[in-house]
Formats: C-alpha cells, structure tokens, sequence
C-alpha cells in the first residue's frame, strides 16, 4: 500500500458545483488545511454557506461527530489568488468547466505554483488527462480523479492514468481516494489504466445521447410532446433524459457532445433542437427555460402518456455495446469492473447482468435503430454479437 501520510494540505480549483462538494469531503476526510480556489468572492460564498449547510446534515447522517462542523471550517481556506491557493499544497484538485483550454491554463499555473512534490488532479469527466497533463510540464505528477455529485453521497470516483503518469502518482491517487468518505458506504475506486474519453461511467452514458439527440429532434419535427419520450424511459416525477439535459445546462451537454464528435464518432454532433435553444440563451434550468420551461428547480410538464419511441431496453442495449467496445480497446479487462463502477457512480445497475441474457435481441435492437436513424455508431459490435464478452468477467 502506498504510504499517503505526507497529503495534509488539500487544494481544490473551482468553487462550483463539484469543487464546493470536493472541499466538503476534503474536510471530512480530515486534511489539515483544504484551500478552496474561485476567482470570484460571491462564488466563495456560496460555497461556504453550502459546505456549511452540508456538514450540518452529515452530522444528522452521523458521518461525521457531533459538533464538528465549527471544527471542520476552521481547515477551510477561501482564496481569490491561485497562487496562494497552491503554494503549499500536497494534492491540488482541479474541478472548472469541461473546457480544456481551461483545463491546460490552470495547469500551466499548477506546474508553476505547486510544490514540487504536489500530486495535481484533474475532475474531467470525459476529457484527455495527457492533453491536460502536458500543460503542467510535469505529466508524471498529474492524474484523473473524476467525482461523482453529489459527492459527499454517491461512492464512486474514476481514478484514470494518463499516458505519463507515473505508477507511484497513480497508485498514491488510489490511496488518497479511499480516504472521502460517503454516505452509501466504502468509496469504490475504479482504477482506469489507459484512459478513453468518457472514462466509464460517462462513456457508457453520454453514448446514449446519440439516441436522445435524434429523439429530440424527431419530436420537435412531428410536433411530440417532449414529456411524452421523457416518460418512455422514466416514470413521472422522476426527471427523463431531456429534463436531465436541462437541469446540468444544454451548454454542458453542448461541451460534451463537441468533445465526442471530435474524439469518439463525428455523429455525436449537436442536433438541429439543441442547436436552436443553444443559439437564444435557452440552456435549461439555470436559464428558466430549455427544452422545459422551469420553474423553481423543476420543469413545467403539461403532457401524460409515453410516446412509444424509446425504452429502457434500448438504453441498456446501447450500454452494453458502449461496455464491450471498452472491452474490445482494452480500457478495462472485466465487464464486472464496468457493471460495480455503473452501481457506484450511479446507483443503477450496470448492462452486463442482463446483457449476458438478452444480447442477441438487444443486437438486433441496436441494428433496427441504427437503420431507422442513420446513426452507424449504434451498430452492434463484434464483441457484443457474439456474446464473447461473458467470458470476460
């Protein structure tokens, strides 16, 4: 086991929604001083009322002792100057938007500011951590360290080598990432050795967004009630894939899908819809308005009834054949890997499990669709039709 004693000093870059939840588990996990980075005061205060506001509940969960809230914030550092952010830091952990010419700027001032021996963390959760990481000039040290939110709840982080990384780096991550507690058990660390863009979570789940790309526009096109395909997939409250879109902000979805068109298939591009609202400022909840108009926090729905264009079938057909092209690239070695991250990082099943029973007709499935929509990446692979992925357990 990797001796991580020396990590007492935490800094996290980005005071957003990951970044708040990152300094709130850095303090749970006991580092003696977490350094909290924005380059805005109102941001900081937010994240100060909210790590506040949610070290007071994991004292009602009994995740941390009676009382200790006062104790915990006095570790917590809110700094406007990166470079005081850092100076001292052990771990730094970047957590700023899907953009990686922002990424590769915040770590060209990382390799400057940090410590030499400062292990620097990336929260991408689809893109290159070698592009990041050859910002830093010091690749070895740099290391993907994806966060699920909410993080203080949800047991999962991606903990994914880039193409430099050293070993120790890597397996000092690990060591790192079991110490954040959650409130659903023992962190599950899922150890990704050569890194895809998506990782495995985010692979699996963004793939689907091929689907719900060409669902929204058939939709818009014949005048379908977007709760109606909404509810093909979930039952009402639950939000749907649409709603989900809208609630993390079309302009993420829009960052996201940029990035796969250009690394994974160039059908991932953004659909004629999304494009649309995209271009009035519609980005969802943060907006008021979206595919969904919302109201506080929660979309206005008008419709009843599914639309019978999607199922839960089809989005685990897609996952399963997502799971065996990683497989297939050797990003990991066994499908119960794939399936214990999918039940860890979003409290679902993974595809496996009935996949070993329904591949053949989620094959054909996936070859109708892939028809019907023009969409080739849908197609069923190799390992996926043949069933040859049972024995990779």
């Amino acid at each position: 086991m990797t001796e991580v004693n020396w990590i007492n000093y935490a800094a996290v870059i980005g005071a957003g929604t990951m970044g708040r939840e990152i300094a709130q588990v850095s303090l749970m996990a006991g580092f003696e001083k977490v350094f909290l980075f924005s380059r805005t005061q109102k941001t900081l205060d937010i994240a100060l009322n909210f790590i506040e506001n949610g070290l007071h509940k994991m004292e009602s969960k009994g995740l941390v002792d009676k009382g200790a809230t006062n104790n915990l914030l006095k570790n917590l550092v809110l700094v406007r100057d990166i470079e005081k952010a850092v100076e001292n830091a052990d771990i730094v952990i970047e957590s700023v938007p899907e953009n990686m010419d922002l990424k590769r700027e915040i770590f060209s001032k990382l390799g400057k500011y940090a410590p030499k021996r400062s292990i620097l963390a990336t929260n991408t959760s689809t893109m290159s951590i070698s592009k990041i990481a050859e910002a830093s000039d010091r690749p070895q040290q740099v290391v993907g360290m994806h966060f699920f939110t909410p993080i203080p709840v949800l047991r999962l982080i991606e903990i994914i080598k880039g193409e430099k990384t050293s070993i120790k780096t890597f397996e000092t991550a690990i060591e790192i990432g079991k110490k954040f507690p959650a409130l659903k058990g023992k962190r599950y660390i899922a150890k990704i050795e050569k890194e895809s863009p998506g990782f495995i979570v985010n692979r699996l789940t963004i793939t689907s967004s091929l689907l719900m790309n060409w669902l929204l526009d058939q939709a818009t096109e014949k005048g379908i009630p977007y709760e109606k395909i909404d509810h093909d997939f979930v039952d009402p409250p639950a939000l749907g894939p649409f709603a989900k879109w809208d609630y993390f902000g079309l302009d993420v979805v829009r960052d996201t899908l940029n990035y796969f068109s250009k690394t994974i298939s160039p059908e991932f591009k953004l659909g004629k819809t999304i494009t649309k609202l995209l271009k009035e400022g519609n980005l969802g909840r943060k907006t008021g308005k979206g595919i969904y108009e919302w109201h506080e926090g929660k979309p206005i729905t008008k419709h009843e009834g599914k639309a019978g264009l999607g199922s839960n079938e089809l989005y685990y057909a897609i996952q399963l054949n997502e799971g065996c092209r990683l497989l297939e690239e050797g990003v990991v070695s066994s499908y119960k890997t794939i399936d214990d991250t999918m039940l860890a990082g979003m409290d679902l099943p993974g595809p496996f499990g009935p996949g070993k029973r329904n591949y053949k007709k989620w094959s054909q499935l996936l070859e109708e669709l892939s028809a019907q929509s023009g969409i080739k990446y849908l197609q069923p692979c190799e390992l996926m039709k043949s069933g040859e992925f049972v024995k990779m357990r």
